[in-house]
């Protein structure tokens, strides 16, 4: 496998943090916790683990809290992981992950006429899921880079890293410059006449792999809105939502927040979505939560917001190719071959849980 380094812009991307005003009660990791009243994710990660970082907690129990993470009835039972991200004091973390993904960074098979190298594209600075200073790339750059050894495949590859994540789905896919893009989220195609004509071309445009992630989109505002405590989306209505230029509103659109309902500002640099709601010029930060949460966290500002405790969005996250690609769809295929068995070996939670660990520890 050959890395190609290309820088043309930096997303300034960070920890994976969940804010709540609500305290839970004294805990330990590598048990299993029962929900009290008041609790919420982000409570029971800065109890348990000393941070609002809740995302090894939903991974943990993605099942159960797919739905709506939001959702904690008073007596439901969650595994609390080790702070390495085992599920348990007892459980072992996979070690051909380590193996495999130094075969990753040193071996190069031979590539053979017929078949050519499979391009992946990502971009840098989305921890802990993209960057080139993390092993492996990143969480889903290893998942892309593993999955390409499971499932029967053996087709060389090389991943470049273009920060600009628009010129992916603008140029880079469509040309064919490169195959596969990682990650993206995919917007509900089942509802085509509620999106708009960008979310729409995502539908049209792109084929999509697999699930190989949920995260969860979160709305925050300051602490004295009116929009805090939204119950129904319909309770955002004239309100200027913001989220980055790149990344969808398909999950806006969906439940009817588009113009003019509301208004919508996408800065380049989504971190201008946090400054911008602390002066006053939008009403709602609406994206994933760890890039919420890290941008208020760098302005040193979680005092001053807080996530709507009622409204949440969990989206898959995807390998995605453009249909004009000839070979696009026997990628995709081979891919999901790839992840299908390492869902089904555990290796898909081992990258996750290593991948949070090694973050979170640099983080420190």
């Amino acid at each position: 496998m050959k890395t190609v380094r290309i820088r043309t812009r930096t997303f300034a991307i960070a920890a994976v943090m969940f804010a709540t005003p609500f305290a839970a009660a004294a805990q330990e990791a590598c048990t299993t916790y029962t929900v009290k009243d008041g609790d919420t994710l982000g409570s029971i990660a800065q109890t348990v683990y000393g941070t609002y970082d809740y995302q090894n907690i939903f991974n943990a129990n993605r099942d159960a809290l797919a739905n709506n993470p939001n959702d904690l009835p008073p007596g439901m039972q969650l595994i609390l992981p080790c702070e390495d991200g085992r599920l348990s004091a007892e459980a072992e973390l996979n070690a051909v992950i380590t193996q495999e993904t130094a075969k990753q960074e040193t071996t190069k098979k031979k590539s053979n006429t017929f078949e050519p190298p499979l391009k992946f594209v990502t971009s840098n600075n989305w921890m802990p899921f993209t960057d080139e200073k993390l092993t492996g790339g990143g969480i889903f750059v290893r998942l892309a880079a593993t999955a390409m050894q499971r499932g029967g495949n053996d087709r060389d590859y090389t991943i470049a890293y273009i920060d600009d994540w628009q010129s992916h789905l603008d140029t880079l896919l469509p040309s064919g410059a490169f195959d596969i893009s990682i990650a993206w989220e995919s917007p509900d195609c089942t509802k085509m006449d509620l999106l708009s004509e960008e979310s729409v071309k995502r539908c049209t445009d792109l084929d999509y792999s697999l699930p190989i992630y949920e995260l969860v989109n979160v709305f925050y505002t300051t602490t004295d809105s009116k929009y805090a405590t939204a119950k129904t989306y319909a309770d955002f209505k004239g309100a200027k939502i913001c989220r980055g230029d790149a990344w969808g509103t398909g999950d806006l659109e969906v439940n009817g927040l588009t113009p003019p309902f509301i208004e919508m500002v996408s800065p380049v640099d989504p971190v201008d979505c946090a400054s911008m709601l602390l002066s006053g010029e939008v009403d709602v930060y609406s994206m994933e939560v760890e890039t919420v949460v890290a941008h208020f966290e760098q302005l040193k500002a979680m005092d001053k917001v807080v996530q709507n405790p009622y409204l949440s969005i969990v989206l898959p996250y995807h390998f995605i190719t453009a249909k004009t690609n000839p070979r696009g769809r026997v990628y995709i295929s081979m891919l999901n071959k790839g992840i299908t068995e390492m869902r089904e070996s555990g290796e898909w939670y081992d990258i996750l849980a290593t991948g949070l660990a090694e973050y979170n520890k640099l983080s420190q």
